[in-house]
């Protein structure tokens, strides 16, 4: 199987670096966001929270994925329930909200009890 590598760092090394380490190695978004965090205090109480502890509940979709994560099940908030996201090596520096999908896919049945003729067509597939 073949090492993870983010830009010619390996995972080990990206766990070692401090915040401030990792915002000149990631993207303009990402470093934005990682330095907007002096300013939320919801993000730091949440990097604290994992830090200590597995299975950590957030509505923080916007939340950027860190190194130091990998190997941790965090439950991200979906609108309606938590949906547990296992933290990989190739979501670091993603949004946890992309991995907590907000709709479903929408699957049509056959009509239901007292339906009328018009919708009672279902095609064959």
């Amino acid at each position: 199987m073949e090492e993870f590598k983010y830009r010619g760092y390996t995972l080990e090394q990206l766990q070692k670096m401090s915040l401030k380490e990792l915002i000149p190695i990631v993207n303009a978004d990402v470093r934005r966001s990682l330095k907007r965090l002096n300013l939320n205090e919801k993000a730091k109480k949440l990097i604290e929270k994992i830090a200590k502890k597995d299975n950590v509940r957030t509505h923080l979709r916007e939340m950027v994925i860190l190194p130091q994560w990998v190997g941790k099940t965090i439950h991200v908030y979906n609108g309606k329930e938590f949906v547990p996201v296992k933290i990989t090596p190739k979501m670091i520096f993603h949004r946890l909200g992309e991995y907590s999908f907000t709709t479903k896919r929408v699957k049509h049945g056959s009509p239901g009890l007292m339906a009328t003729r018009s919708s009672s067509y279902v095609p064959i597939k």
